[in-house]
């Protein structure tokens, strides 16, 4: 079998060949299409996916892809890969540098590992399973903030924020009141690497896709958080929904979840659609 640090090493290669490319044309006047009212894709969305897509399949033949941008195939084995070649596309496409690539691996429904790359900063994230989480080669670890209101949080908002009663903004709005402040940034993948570093305390968001958090989310459980559902069940990246913090403010972060519920928030129109 192939060592699963290997594994690891392809996957930062590939997303730091592809953090070149984003970093390349950044700036770069480019096509843009709308998958929605406000979900944008750009041709470098798609020229990032390519480029993950043959580095890992050349060196992995019988592995299953899942991407963003409309790559699903399975393999002979039990492994696949999950990305997202450009989260952060709407960041990308108006230049705020807040973007990264995202790449995860899963064995059976299980995440192995997990890379994200931030070329603007020249940051990767990386955890291995059961071997800890480093950034840029250092490890690192949750943040030892205790109340959630001295706690700095992150989220974002669905892309049907328009258009659907269920759309974070009466959690936002709960959670604004208890915690010391709250950050959007638009990337969840880097949102998650931010709490397993130390720089957020906690992060919630609904309506995810299983590459927006499934390398982020062991980042986070590798540094020593805490990732589950919004009522504290195992997470499920294909789950839709992510609270991850430094496990000392979970249980706070989940009571503001239920009075959110408990104000009108339907729990079963959460997640994905």
């Amino acid at each position: 079998m192939v060592p699963f640090e290997t594994y690891l090493e392809v996957a930062k290669a590939a997303a730091r060949e592809a953090g070149r490319l984003l970093g390349e044309n950044y700036g770069k006047r480019g096509e843009i299409m709308y998958k929605g009212t406000v979900d944008l894709v750009t041709r470098f969305d798609r020229e990032s996916q390519d480029l993950i897509f043959r580095r890992l399949s050349d060196a992995f033949p019988d592995h299953g892809f899942l991407a963003e941008e409309g790559l699903s195939r399975g393999g002979a084995s039990d492994f696949r890969w999950i990305f997202d070649p450009l989260d952060g596309t709407t960041n990308f496409a108006h230049t705020f540098p807040v973007f990264c690539v995202s790449i995860a691996l899963e064995r059976a429904g299980s995440t192995l590992l997990g890379v994200v790359y931030d070329p603007t900063r020249d940051e990767l994230f990386e955890a291995l399973r059961g071997k800890g989480a480093r950034l840029n080669g250092r490890p690192v670890k949750v943040s030892g903030v205790t109340e959630l209101g001295k706690s700095l949080l992150a989220t974002g908002f669905p892309y049907d924020v328009r258009t659907s009663g269920v759309n974070n903004v009466r959690e936002f709005g709960d959670f604004v009141l208890r915690a010391q402040a709250i950050r959007r940034c638009g990337s969840a993948a880097l949102d998650l690497c931010y709490v397993a570093c130390g720089r957020f305390d906690g992060f919630w968001e609904l309506k995810l896709k299983p590459w927006d958090v499934a390398a982020g989310a062991i980042i986070v459980a590798e540094a020593g958080g805490t990732i589950s559902d919004f009522e504290g069940g195992p997470f499920d990246p294909f789950g839709g929904r992510a609270l991850a913090s430094n496990g000392l403010i979970h249980e706070e972060m989940m009571d503001v979840l239920r009075g959110a519920d408990r104000g009108g928030c339907p729990p079963e129109g959460r997640g994905l659609p």
